[in-house]
């Protein structure tokens, strides 16, 4: 892990991140979509700031985004996090560096809370997150389908011991 480096995402990343996306996708346990969506599309729906990829040798082996969890100021420090890194990398320890970056960025940034759904079925997105700090704070059960079966959503949040405190 000492080599990897962790910078902030460009546009020319997209084939890279669209292929990790892809496997995540593939999984069946890491998100509803079931299509990679375009690059317009999806940096429409996140944020411009705190969106980090891990690279080692010029390859992008993973990568973390942050989404406004709504467009109501009474939001704007509240975000919802997207990790996923390279089926042939994980497990190795670059999803907590990827976390651990973001959580400062978006601490920087004025975020006081992070969120994430995650599937039951993905113990390491789990065990991921509850390593970085977040917290289960309940289940929204059959809250959206995937290739038309319910799926229930385990929603984690980790909120902030340095912004939003007062």
């Amino acid at each position: 892990m000492n080599d990897i480096t962790i910078r902030s995402m460009l546009s020319t990343d997209w084939n890279s991140v669209a292929n990790i996306y892809q496997e995540g996708i593939d999984t069946g346990i890491a998100t509803f979509e079931t299509n990679v969506p375009t690059y317009e599309a999806w940096n429409s729906a996140h944020m411009s700031t705190c969106r980090f990829v891990a690279e080692y040798n010029h390859h992008i082996l993973g990568w973390v985004a942050l989404s406004p969890v709504s467009n109501r100021c009474v939001y704007g420090g509240v975000a919802e996090i997207s990790v996923y890194i390279s089926k042939n990398s994980r497990g190795n320890g670059l999803g907590k560096l990827l976390l651990q970056h973001v959580i400062t960025a978006s601490e920087q940034e004025g975020i006081w809370t992070l969120q994430s759904g995650i599937f039951p079925k993905n113990y390491g997105s789990i065990k991921l997150h509850e390593a970085a700090g977040f917290r289960k704070i309940g289940k929204r059960e059959r809250v959206g389908k995937l290739h038309g079966k319910w799926v229930d959503n385990v929603l984690f949040e980790r909120r902030s011991s340095v912004v939003g405190i007062n």
